[in-house]
């Protein structure tokens, strides 16, 4: 820190704390000419207005939080470049007192000179890297019936995953349900892993209004997308899923004639199954039409350059070990 800067905030963080001082001299000054305790005068509904001072024991407090605030600045580093009576000092100041500019000190960072942070995380790798690089010699399915790996999974999951998909894996609106068998992209293992490492990116189911004429058309085939369940076939106007089945062929190529989703050379395109009651947007007439009309496009950040290989393989196990409970 430059000479300018350590004494400009030098004098305001003292300036500060005297003039605290100084103002509570001040305002435990008698300056009405009215003895303590006595009236000044006023009387407003029965009430009466008395000279009271400040109370002693709040007083007291702040006079006592100013010296503490004196104490504090002499024992540790806080007044500019001033190192206090402790010397202590932060990882950032350790790397500023060898180095003046900025392009000092990136080049000794990466020279090795890492922030308290990397600090951290190193101790933490050296510390549980071994058992990570232990659990990474089992495939997923192998894993998942370890309860030691199923335990610290839980915990990345939760520290990781729950704020999309729920502290239940139950997920919620646009977050899919983990705990269930209905997977887009498929189930097994392996599959589950390399969506948590490379993430997912909706080929994207784009908005369709315009093409199929409009509302009456969006209704049309949001009739027959429900009437495919057998379950709500009954509930839904038979005249409009008729009309709905010829334009469904535009859907066809992506979620199969039979609307139970399409795979090619039997790798799911992550096209959903349309005939169940498993609903990503929501399973209302109102959110097909709203999926139809305007399209969804969802996203799954890859977390291989955040967690690394070994973590997502616990993560990927326990995953696995919801929707495969024995």
């Amino acid at each position: 820190m430059s000479t300018f800067w350590s004494v400009w905030i030098s004098v305001l963080t003292l300036g500060t704390l005297v003039g605290c001082y100084i103002l509570l001299r001040w305002c435990l000054k008698n300056f009405a000419g009215v003895p303590e305790g006595e009236s000044m005068g006023h009387e407003f509904d029965g009430i009466e207005e008395l000279n009271n001072p400040l109370p002693k024991w709040w007083s007291t407090f702040f006079l006592v939080t100013i010296i503490w605030g004196f104490g504090y600045l002499a024992l540790y580093p806080g007044l500019g470049n001033y190192k206090g009576l402790f010397g202590w000092k932060s990882s950032n100041q350790d790397v500023m007192s060898l180095a003046d500019s900025k392009a000092q000190v990136a080049s000794m960072k990466e020279a090795g000179f890492a922030v308290q942070y990397d600090r951290e995380v190193d101790r933490a790798n050296a510390k549980f890297g071994p058992i990570f690089a232990e659990f990474a010699k089992q495939d997923v399915e192998s894993l998942s019936k370890d309860k030691a790996a199923l335990k610290i999974g839980q915990r990345l999951f939760l520290q990781n995953c729950s704020q999309c998909h729920g502290s239940d894996a139950k997920g919620t609106t646009g977050f899919p349900n983990l705990v269930d068998n209905d997977w887009l992209y498929g189930g097994d293992g392996a599959t589950i892993e390399q969506s948590i490492l490379h993430g997912r990116k909706a080929q994207g189911m784009i908005a369709w209004e315009t093409m199929l004429g409009g509302d009456e058309g969006v209704k049309e085939v949001a009739a027959y997308v429900l009437s495919l369940n057998p379950e709500r076939a009954t509930k839904v106007d038979s005249a409009l899923a008729a009309k709905g089945e010829a334009k469904f062929a535009m859907c066809a190529a992506c979620h199969g004639v039979d609307g139970t989703g399409s795979t090619a050379m039997g790798i799911p395109l992550g096209a959903p199954n349309l005939s169940d009651n498993t609903w990503l947007y929501g399973g209302s007439e109102r959110a097909v039409q709203e999926s139809i009309a305007n399209g969804r496009a969802g996203v799954m950040p890859a977390w291989k350059g955040i967690l690394g290989e070994d973590k997502v393989r616990v993560i990927s196990a326990y995953v696995y070990s919801l929707s495969n409970q024995e």
